[in-house]
């Protein structure tokens, strides 16, 4: 797949549809709130912080997420650069990221130093004030070359029906794989193939209340050894 960009359309001018996936890159209703929902509340952060905790995800897309943690790492009172691993195969440019983050003033002051590194260098090397990276690629190939295990996981692809390979049962499998004993991990999908294949993967899943719209989401724990 290597490193192509993303192909968007502009809802209401601010949010981004990928026009390959057919699907927005976070909710109509409000994107900041459902990431707190979703990948903050679905792996009980900020209550699991701690020095040297590290988040991997799925799908870097905006930035949104990363810029989230980041907020609420800080605002926990953690002094030492939160560790953030995204994998992402259609890369937006600065300009497209800028865009779309400015709906979200709330971030504005991370979403600068974000936009800023972005076009420097799109694996986040300049970035100061975390620790992130984001690989660029299909995660399906550069995930089983890493060496890390994660805390938590966010899994963030576009909808499964539209985008099945970023939820396939070897991805999956690789995800357990690269999570520490206790992990887990949180998605805003509820399909049946994407629990499956996360239970299969070595994941206690369990399908809670979803945000807005979505009636369901899906949690994930790395059963402790």
């Amino acid at each position: 797949m290597g490193d192509q960009h993303a192909e968007l359309d502009w809802q209401d001018q601010a949010i981004p549809v990928s026009t390959r996936f057919d699907d927005p890159y976070f909710s109509l209703e409000n994107g900041l709130t459902e990431t707190r929902h979703v990948f903050l509340a679905g792996n009980d952060l900020p209550a699991r912080f701690a020095p040297g905790f590290h988040i991997a995800e799925l799908g870097f897309g905006t930035g949104l997420n990363l810029l989230t943690a980041w907020m609420a790492w800080e605002q926990a009172g953690h002094t030492e650069p939160l560790t953030f691993t995204s994998f992402e195969a259609f890369p937006m440019t600065a300009d497209e990221m800028a865009r779309a983050l400015a709906a979200f003033p709330e971030v504005a002051s991370y979403a600068d130093q974000l936009v800023t590194a972005w076009k420097k260098d799109k694996t986040l090397t300049t970035l100061k004030g975390i620790n992130a990276r984001v690989i660029l690629g299909d995660a399906r190939e550069t995930l089983a070359a890493e060496s890390f295990a994660a805390d938590a996981w966010f899994l963030d692809g576009f909808s499964p029906a539209k985008n099945p390979e970023l939820w396939d049962a070897n991805l999956m499998a690789q995800v357990s794989a690269h999570t520490k004993s206790g992990g887990t991990a949180a998605t805003y999908t509820a399909a049946g193939f994407v629990r499956r294949n996360l239970a299969s993967a070595g994941f206690t899943v369990a399908r809670v209340s979803g945000f807005g719209r979505k009636r369901h989401m899906t949690t994930c724990l790395k059963a402790p050894t």
